[in-house]
């Protein structure tokens, strides 16, 4: 995660949790002026921005599914303390975990400040509703029950491999989920949706690139007597 990313991480969630008061005039000439502060002043900032930047049903989706996608991988690196992952995997873990921290939080109030559902994290999917019926959807790179399991029995250098192997197809979903959001037609235009995927595809392109590395030198590592 990039220190430019959590400037503006940071900020976005102090003024959507603690916005100041917010001025808004009444539309009759010479009526007093009205002040909004704590939840009412949020709430009203994002509907005069999304007023502006209209956000989409796909939006919403890519919001809603990012919990729980960010939810797993927070499992799986806090697996890393207890698995004995070398030094690599935990530096790497640890980034993992309090970026994707923060941004749960800010997807949740980006939703609440919408009068959007927040579905709680949930490491088996995200809830749909289709047809009236309710189904449980894996987001692109989520790991399966299975994998989970595997993941959860390694120790040591067994952890590492399968760590950064599970957590690379990880990131490729969320990459592939911001590909999505950006494909659907007036998608993308809410400015901290926007930002939030930007920072998502090149923040865990750059991951998976570093992983694979990470990956190339267990290989090795393991072949050399």
């Amino acid at each position: 995660m990039t220190t430019t990313h959590f400037r503006w991480l940071s900020a976005a969630l102090a003024i959507s949790l603690a916005m100041p008061a917010f001025g808004q005039t009444a539309q009759t000439t010479g009526a007093p002026q009205t002040k909004l502060s704590g939840d009412a002043a949020a709430i009203a900032k994002a509907r005069a921005d999304s007023a502006r930047y209209p956000y989409t049903a796909a939006d919403i989706h890519f919001m809603s599914g990012m919990i729980s996608h960010h939810a797993q991988a927070i499992k799986m690196a806090h697996m890393a303390e207890t698995h004995d992952a070398g030094p690599a995997v935990l530096r790497l873990s640890g980034r993992i975990i309090n970026a994707q921290s923060d941004e749960i939080r800010l997807i949740q109030q980006w939703l609440r400040d919408r009068n959007q559902p927040v579905p709680e994290p949930n490491l088996d999917g995200t809830k749909m509703t289709m047809n009236g019926t309710e189904h449980t959807m894996l987001m692109p790179g989520m790991l399966t029950d299975a994998q989970m399991k595997q993941l959860d029995a390694s120790r040591g250098i067994d952890f590492d491999g399968l760590f950064l192997l599970f957590m690379i197809q990880h990131h490729r979903g969320a990459v592939a989920m911001v590909k999505d959001l950006f494909a659907s037609y007036g998608a993308g235009q809410d400015e901290l949706v926007f930002k939030f995927a930007s920072d998502v595809n090149v923040d865990q392109s750059t991951e998976i690139v570093r992983m694979e590395n990470m990956l190339s030198a267990l290989t090795l590592q393991r072949r050399t007597p």
